[in-house]
């Protein structure tokens, strides 16, 4: 007989207007890594939410049984005192605080009346021993790159005696060699006898590591997937994650003559703000109209930087030297405004922080980088705003039951989609499309390529920065290989591979 240590049965959830989750089952054996993928909008962080107590009892129907007990869970602190952590892709740490003080955040070691720091130094120690973190635990939280605060968020949940450790993904924002390394801990956390729940859209690291993989669509449970009996393939799991075969995940184009050169950055040298040295060094790029080109490097190679400092922000970027060219004429931009009114747009890679107003709806950020094509007088057209967001919402196949739809309630995928529908209504000429898909399904994924096919076949222009090499060579037309601030090789598509690709990245031949 199985030795489950979870299990949900029939649990459906219900949000205005939507049915989140429909009578969903879920079982999870002790000890094992079990994976759960979906599309974005299938349910998945939904269902954990649920588990955790984010989502409390009374507010679903359905049971959740752990070791043997149903549960009736009204906060997240009732989950944790059974031994369940969840981590979320968005870390909930306190960066001015020390590592220690955030493992140990509430839930102190309290000696008397007071908080016991000597004993929560050294316990917090043994934590960081048990991830692999060697850095002294009284250094402050925000001096930690992204995986090393993804580590201390897991000591967090391991200072809580977990049982059951739910990932929310928890490789989305590191490197290869940061995602490496974690997918090494979890499965280090197994042989100590942890379950661990995997929510990821990173197919490759889920064949890796599961011992199941259980797949969502749409709020229901499509199968559960024995990976310790079998090899499972990407592309079983991709249709049963959106109900069809993707035979290609990268959408082929028709080839077309690309138009001449539009936009053209020459000699650009940008100074680090706040260090004696230069972020970017004499980078030069071009690209034509009707074309995808690619920008690849290694995290930190400035691939983000040079966007930023093309885009206007000079404050944050001080210009050394350079040259920028739109359609052959010598221009400049001293703040976005500038750059988006000339034709250049970019949409950023952190789209939560930087490209939306979570807290607003989908048709105010929609329109939001153009208001003065809705200008009537002084004030807005209402009804062409409502209208606008509507054709993009239609175009991009954005889920949501209006755009009257707050944004912060999307899936990460769709978030992504207004994010690009808001740079589109900017009437870009030249789009420049940082990490597009992170973070997102293999369906809008898919989406997204197929977008952008279509654009370029418009004549639009698009520079995607991403750090997925199997991305760049899919989609691009030719690319620019950076390393360490500087442009150090230059290829078209049918002549690169990930090797070539990757011995420019590194600095050698």
């Amino acid at each position: 007989m199985e030795d489950y240590i979870l299990e949900m049965q029939g649990i459906t959830k219900e949000f205005p207007g939507v049915r989140a989750l429909d009578d969903i089952n879920f079982k999870v054996r002790r000890g094992e890594i079990h994976c759960l993928v979906g599309e974005n909008g299938a349910g998945k962080s939904t269902l954990m939410k649920v588990l955790s107590g984010v989502h409390r009892y009374g507010t679903y129907t359905g049971d959740i049984i752990y070791k043997g007990e149903k549960q009736q869970f009204r906060r997240i602190a009732d989950s944790e005192k059974k031994g369940i952590a969840i981590i979320y892709q968005e870390l909930a740490l306190i960066p001015e605080l020390s590592i220690y003080e955030n493992i140990y955040f509430g839930h102190e070691i309290v000696k008397g009346h007071a908080i016991d720091w000597n004993e929560t130094i050294i316990q917090a120690g043994k934590m960081l021993e048990k991830v692999g973190l060697h850095v002294d635990p009284s250094l402050p939280v925000k001096k930690l790159g992204v995986g090393n605060q993804q580590l201390v968020e897991i000591a967090k949940a391991l200072s809580k005696n977990v049982e059951l450790l739910i990932l929310d993904e928890p490789t989305a924002s590191l490197n290869e060699d940061d995602s490496e390394r974690l997918l090494r801990l979890i499965r280090e956390l197994k042989n100590q006898g942890v379950t661990c729940i995997m929510i990821s859209h990173k197919l490759k690291e889920i064949i890796a590591i599961a011992d199941t993989i259980t797949v969502l669509r749409d709020g229901k449970t499509i199968c559960s997937l024995d990976a310790t009996e079998r090899q499972i393939q990407e592309s079983e799991i991709i249709k049963y994650m959106v109900g069809r075969e993707i035979e290609d995940i990268y959408p082929k184009r028709p080839k077309h003559e690309f138009g001449e050169v539009c936009f053209e950055i020459k000699n650009w040298t940008v100074k680090d703000p706040d260090k004696d040295r230069d972020l970017l060094s004499d980078v030069s790029i071009n690209v034509r109209r009707g074309e995808i080109v690619g920008l690849q490097g290694l995290m930190g190679a400035g691939r983000t930087e040079l966007a930023m400092s093309v885009f206007g922000n000079p404050t944050h970027y001080p210009i050394r030297s350079g040259e920028i060219y739109m359609d052959g004429k010598k221009t400049h931009f001293s703040k976005p405004k500038d750059a988006i009114n000339a034709g250049l747009v970019y949409v950023s890679e952190d789209r939560k922080g930087n490209g939306l107003i979570l807290i607003q709806d989908i048709k105010y950020n929609t329109t939001l980088a153009n208001l003065k094509a809705l200008t009537k007088g002084l004030s807005i057209d209402e009804n062409a705003e409502v209208v606008a967001a509507n054709e993009y919402k239609e175009k991009l196949n954005i889920k949501a039951t209006s755009v009257e739809k707050r944004v912060g309630d999307l899936s990460g995928g769709n978030q992504q989609k207004v994010s690009i529908a808001k740079s589109l209504f900017a009437k870009p000429r030249v789009l420049i499309l940082d990490e597009p898909t992170r973070g997102i399904d293999v369906g809008a994924k898919y989406e997204i390529y197929t977008l952008m096919n279509q654009l370029v076949e418009e004549g639009m222009s698009i520079i995607m920065i991403s750090s997925e090499l199997p991305e760049v060579l899919g989609m691009s037309d030719r690319l620019y290989i950076m390393s360490e601030g500087r442009i150090c090789g230059e290829l078209l598509t049918e002549e690169a591979d990930a090797e070539k690709v990757m011995r420019l990245a590194v600095g050698t031949r």
